[in-house]
């Protein structure tokens, strides 16, 4: 393996990726207008007297505000039917160090069968002589190749006018003329432009948005007003170049679908899609329209399954929507950026629930319905995936293991499941080869929404099956928090604040006891919510959700959120890592995504306010470990290396499981840089990641230990502890937990969590703050069991069994300038070179 020696991404130290730079090119235009033959003459004096009547008529009705005279003038230029205007001529500006404008390019309206092209274009008053010269010029003058001066210009002119409001209109539709209504007027980009706006309203008693957009070219104001009221516009000192219909575009769904379409057309032709063999995410949905031009190259007919009849296609929309953010993530940067954008797995679907009216699976048939599901894309194809799943239902008991999580769990873990009334059977051992990543949603909070959006998330548990200790469960975060621009929507707010939880999303605070997992695991984006502040809300405005496919259009956007959306892209995220480190287990993955996760400012305050580590994993029940990003998941850095250890050992053995066997691992630490950093401040992320095999009988689900086949536990050898007092503290931390009598704490207390905390269901995490130099005495895991029903049960075909886990160590230092990559990849033999991988 080999690595970039830059500053930029480098692969987590077990395999490796690499990507080439390809660069978008654009097609160019070329071709020379035409331009009509004319009686130079009289043309050119016609042109001339009309340009003289047109600027003296709009003297005439030059207005001012508060004594301040506009500057100049608008007229209209029409153009001859079938020849285009010279439109690069009807602008021009002074050389001077700061350019100043002579005329101006406001607008253009294009020809039709009927009308030729036209343009509005602003006279400065000291430049009007400048402008009609070029009139004078054409008549009296010529070239060196014997035509008239600024011939292309000037013979393509048919008309000279004065300006009216209507020549300034540029909606498809006629404006409304009648009532009052929203205005869109766009204004030439002056520094005074939307104060002039303001001052105008203010003048005419007209409402005005407070807010404006400010492009490079152009600025936007809003205004309320009969059409009578703003026909004197153009004769004001407000720099006006158009009015339009207001479409208070905020997003690309906000488009016309003909727009719409060109972009996602433009996307299409740039999308390279992943190889056949590559990794799947597979949607367990309601099918997927699979002939939406974004996806139609990633997900073949083959891939199209249903375990409830035909069509296996998507009726419903939702698996639809979901397809797009689990291959492509939200498409919004996307949809605009130009890139190339080359994909790195595919899609499966199973259409998992029935059309309407069809009813739905009764809630004992889901965990069977789920192995059915599964079965079917692993028939048709060996490659790698991930099952993205965003059905849920109310838990009976939530937290507590249900049948349908219990056979999440079983089939997670690489168990065959069978039928029975009041639990599952367990058919033959789990095997390695047959484990499966599945990503779960916590499931959406129930109408009506409250301003007290915390609250109702804390209070709305998750739903089954996201209790399985094997999922990766997924909850909903925002930082979506900007206000449409349409006037209707003035005085609304988002209800969520930046980076807190989505008020869609359920959470783990009120699921279950102390014993279960921490669950949701990490968040995503799942959208956020408007509200009036007086008991309305807005739920799924497009600002404040996630672009995706249209369900209905196959080349059209549509919006998507909640917990659902926010799966999805999880499950992107694991796929994508599937297909950079293919050598990774399902355990790996599920426990990288987890470890990538960085709480947002608002959930780390939230969650460093409370100094006991009990009050903070109840946190986490609500906000998991934050926010993976693709970035972090796929890469370390020089001052943040990731190291992946995946391992497999025998528990228990002897008579009875009575001697207990842990593994030691001795990571190849970088000591004498971290001691170099001395008091520098370091993090040290740990998280051990397993599958369990859950019990085939619901008696006893209430103990943790009657739940699962097993568990697993991590230890850090403190600073200066040697490594048999490590094995002491070890062996005596796991005979207490096993006895369920009160746990000893960790050697050192600059764990987030801490031990009583962390060790919940089968993925475990923490992070160890402090100075480098302390840490530098550290760099031994161990890695040790304690019993479950494996140990305690007496089925034969249990005993002896190998368990297998993922460890995975980072280590992390604010100073960018510090390598602590370089010297742990030299000990493990991994050269360093100038090759660079996929960001």
């Amino acid at each position: 393996m080999t690595v970039s020696d830059g500053d930029g991404p480098l692969p987590h130290l077990l395999v490796h990726g690499y990507v080439e730079d390809r660069e978008y090119a654009r097609g160019g235009v070329g071709g020379d207008p035409k331009v009509r033959t004319v009686e130079r003459r009289a043309h050119g004096e016609r042109l001339k007297s009309e340009a003289d009547i047109a600027l003296a008529d709009q003297d005439a009705r030059r207005e001012t505000l508060e004594e301040l005279e506009a500057l100049g003038v608008v007229i209209t230029i029409e153009g001859a039917t079938g020849f285009p205007l010279k439109l690069e001529s009807l602008e021009q500006r002074t050389t001077h160090r700061q350019p100043r404008p002579k005329w101006l390019l406001l607008s253009v309206h294009a020809a039709t069968a009927d009308t030729p092209e036209r343009a509005q274009v602003w006279v400065s008053d000291q430049y009007r002589p400048k402008f009609l010269e070029r009139l004078e010029q054409y008549i009296d003058e010529d070239t060196r190749f014997g035509k008239p001066r600024h011939n292309a210009l000037i013979a393509n002119i048919d008309r000279i006018r004065a300006t009216v409001l209507e020549d300034l209109w540029q909606s498809e539709v006629n404006p409304p003329i009648t009532g009052r209504h929203w205005w869109e007027v766009w204004l030439q980009p002056k520094s005074d432009a939307v104060a002039l706006a303001n001052r105008f309203a203010d003048t005419q008693g007209l409402a005005i948005l407070k807010r404006s957009l400010r492009f490079d070219n152009r600025h936007v104001v809003w205004i309320q007003a009969r059409w009578l009221d703003l026909l004197s516009l153009p004769f004001s000192p407000v720099p006006i170049t158009e009015i339009r219909r207001p479409a208070f575009v905020d997003t690309v769904e906000d488009l016309e679908m003909d727009e719409q379409q060109e972009y996602v057309e433009d996307l299409a032709d740039r999308i390279v899609p992943a190889a056949c063999d590559m990794p799947a995410v597979c949607l367990l949905d309601t099918g997927v329209r699979r002939t939406h031009i974004l996806i139609k190259a990633s997900l073949s007919a083959d891939d199209m399954h249903s375990v409830v009849g035909l069509p296996a296609g998507d009726i419903a929309g939702h698996g639809t929507s979901m397809a797009g953010l689990a291959l492509l993530g939200p498409l919004e940067d996307l949809l605009t950026s130009g890139e190339e954008v080359r994909l790195l797995h595919r899609l499966e679907s199973v259409k998992y629930l029935p059309d309407a009216p069809a009813p739905e699976h009764r809630p004992e048939a889901y965990g069977l319905v789920t192995a059915e599901a599964m079965a079917l894309p692993e028939i048709a194809s060996r490659r790698s995936r991930v099952y993205s799943m965003t059905v849920t239902c109310p838990a009976d008991r939530p937290g507590e293991p249900s049948l349908w999580s219990a056979s999440v769990d079983t089939l997670a873990a690489g168990s065959d499941i069978g039928r029975s009334s009041d639990a599952i059977d367990l058919l033959g051992p789990p095997r390695d080869d047959s484990k499966r990543l599945v990503i779960v949603s916590a499931g959406n909070v129930d109408p009506p929404y409250e301003d007290d959006y915390r609250s109702k998330s804390d209070l709305s548990p998750i739903e089954d099956p996201a209790q399985a200790w094997n999922a990766l469960v997924v909850g909903a975060s925002t930082g979506l928090c900007e206000i449409p621009t349409d006037p209707t929507f003035a005085d609304w707010t988002p209800l969520a604040e930046e980076g807190d939880i989505s008020p869609h999303s359920r959470t783990g605070m009120t699921a279950g006891g102390d014993q279960w997992p921490i669950k949701p695991d990490i968040c995503m984006e799942g959208g956020n919510v408007l509200t009036d502040g007086a008991g309305d809300f807005h739920t799924q405005h497009p600002l404040v959700s996630l672009r995706t496919l249209d369900a209905r259009n196959d080349g059209a956007v549509g919006s998507a959120n909640a917990t659902s959306a926010a799966t999805s892209q999880a499950s992107r995220l694991a796929a994508r890592a599937m297909s950079t480190y293919p050598h990774y287990w399902p355990e790996t993955i599920r426990g990288l995504l987890t470890h990538s996760a960085e709480w947002t400012p608002s959930m780390r305050t939230a969650i460093f306010a409370e100094s006991g580590k009990k009050k903070r994993r109840q946190l986490l029940r609500r906000y998991g470990w934050g926010i993976p990003h693709d970035y972090a998941v796929q890469n370390s850095k020089r001052n943040a290396v990731t190291m992946v250890v995946q391992d497999s050992f025998v528990p228990f053995t002897g008579k009875d499981y009575k001697m207990r066997q842990f593994r030691l691992h001795e990571l190849p630490w970088p000591t004498s840089d971290l001691m170099a950093l001395g008091a520098a401040d370091v993090e040290l992320r740990v998280t051990l990641s397993y599958f369990v095999e859950p019990a085939d009988s619901r008696r006893g689900w209430r103990q943790r230990f009657s739940y699962a086949s097993h568990g697993l536990r991590f230890e850090l050898r403190a600073p200066n502890e040697t490594t048999a007092a490590f094995v002491r503290r070890v062996n005596r931390a796991a005979a207490s937990e096993e006895d369920q009598t009160t746990r000893s704490a960790s050697a050192t207390d600059s764990w987030v969590l801490g031990t009583n905390q962390r060790n919940k269901g089968s993925l475990h995490q923490d992070i160890w703050k402090g100075h480098g130099a302390e840490l530098a005495t550290t760099g031994v895991i161990a890695v040790h069991p304690v019993g479950g029903w494996w140990k305690y049960n007496s089925r034969k075909d249990r005993q002896d069994l190998s368990v297998r886990y993922a460890l995975l160590v980072s280590l992390r230092t604010p100073l960018q300038e510090v390598d602590i990559y370089t010297p742990i990849a030299t000990s493990i033999g991994v050269p360093i070179e100038g090759i660079a991988v996929e960001a």
